[in-house]
């Protein structure tokens, strides 16, 4: 497979500096991963009955199977045009990305068919034979996601905490949070474990945390219209 290379200016990491936090890369994997599932679930009990969708519920599940979509796009965007780039500046050429790279471009399919699947189930108000076709398709997505992170973070993780700078890996996640902050951050905090979340508010100014206080129950109102008030915690 051909090897990706970079001009993208990055300072490698220096022996003796501090390793970069993974913990938002890893919760956003986390999260991702259950969500999928989750949805699946519930696109499932649609299907047998087990849950009643009434057609403001099925607008709701569309929503955020679209809005989920967008995450998981952005998120492998995010990886492909800064990422990627930063990790070979820093760890040299020799690096072979390639499979990851291809695991996205044949990603970008799927979602495209679930965000179809999704609006096939809204236009119907909750048909139970397309939130049958989703389930398959959402637990067809979460385990081909399930192996594509499983390989990224044994390969990948290993080369950002070797070579990577704090300094270059803060732009990375600058780059992950522009534009994404009312879905993804509750989302990311919500499956953070109670330790987790202490570490990452200690790296969180009084404003963030006040906006975060204020979208997390934004988002709360958007899980119980999806999943009932049973499936908001995870």
């Amino acid at each position: 497979m051909p090897t990706t290379t970079s001009t993208t200016n990055a300072s490698p990491r220096r022996a003796g500096d501090p390793a970069p936090d993974l913990l938002g890369i890893t919760s956003a994997h986390r999260v991702m991963l259950a969500d999928l599932l989750r949805l699946s679930d519930l696109a499932a009990a649609v299907r047998d009955r087990d849950v009643i969708c009434t057609p403001g519920r099925a607008r709701a599940i569309s929503r955020y199977v679209e809005l989920l979509c967008d995450s998981i796009h952005h998120h492998h965007t995010i990886e492909d045009a800064v990422l990627w780039p930063v990790i070979l500046a820093a760890a040299g050429d020799h690096v072979d990305l390639s499979e990851l790279i291809e695991d996205h471009a044949a990603l970008a399919p799927r979602l495209d068919q679930l965000r179809a699947r999704a609006a096939a189930f809204r236009l119907s108000m909750g048909d139970r034979h397309i939130a049958g076709l989703m389930a398959v398709e959402l637990t067809e997505l979460a385990a081909w996601v399930t192996e594509h992170i499983n390989d990224e973070e044994m390969e990948v993780f290993p080369l950002i905490t070797e070579h990577v700078s704090v300094a270059d890996w803060a732009t990375v996640e600058k780059a992950a949070r522009a534009g994404r902050m009312s879905f993804d951050a509750p989302r990311v905090v919500a499956v953070m474990t109670d330790d987790e979340r202490a570490v990452s508010a200690q790296h969180t100014g009084i404003g963030q945390r006040v906006l975060l206080a204020g979208l997390t129950l934004l988002h709360r109102r958007r899980e119980r219209a999806v999943f009932g008030r049973r499936g908001v915690s995870r």
